[in-house]
């Protein structure tokens, strides 16, 4: 995520560079400071785009995941005969099934590492240009609403030692972004009722 958020910091220095070539300096006392923080990370996953991208990414991957949980199936019961027929096999037919077994967990090493990086790779695509868009829906707000700052709380190295909650606009982006995308909101799937406990034998005395 240190490209999304290298991303928002250049879109954000543009930003300030554009203004200050632009607006005329006030006088010091006609300049009230008004501050805001937005959780960038937390409203990019909940706008409805955000969680629709990320369902629509997990769902072309999950042939590659049953792919990958059939190799680690096919190793464990390869590596269950040699355990279970060792001694009745030569030393070379063990040998010959052990560098199978071996070189399968190799193949599905690589293909988990693969997966893994496209997954990443495509994921952070996605948010990188989620990013730009929601950016500018925050830079239009926050000239509505007046804020003459807005700090990204998410970073690990914010400078945030105290926040009021009413400061908090990442709500109000997210609305915002909501809205104007048109994406709908995912339904939301139905709880699963916890099973009820077993009833104890009653205790004979």
């Amino acid at each position: 995520m240190k490209r999304l958020f290298a991303l928002i910091v250049i879109l954000a220095s543009g930003l300030a560079l554009s203004a200050a070539a632009q607006t005329p300096v006030a006088p010091a006392a006609a300049r009230q400071a008004k501050v805001a923080v937005i959780f960038l990370q937390k409203a990019l996953d909940q706008t409805n785009e955000g969680q629709r991208n990320y369902a629509d990414l997990k769902k072309k991957y999950e042939p590659k995941r049953l792919q990958l949980d059939q190799l680690t199936n096919e190793i464990e019961n390869l590596q269950k005969d040699l355990q279970a027929q060792g001694g009745t096999l030569t030393d070379a037919e063990r040998a010959k099934r052990a560098k199978t077994i071996e070189d399968k967990k190799k193949h599905a090493q690589r293909f988990a590492e693969d997966t893994q990086n496209d997954f990443q790779q495509e994921m952070q695509q996605q948010y990188s240009t989620l990013a730009a868009k929601v950016y500018k829906v925050l830079v239009a707000y926050a000239q509505q609403q007046g804020y003459t700052l807005v700090l990204d709380g998410s970073q690990q190295q914010s400078p945030l030692l105290y926040l009021n909650p009413a400061t908090d606009i990442t709500k109000a982006i997210v609305d915002a972004y909501n809205l104007q995308s048109n994406v709908p909101a995912s339904p939301v799937k139905p709880a699963a009722t916890a099973p009820k406990p077993a009833a104890k034998p009653p205790v004979k005395h």
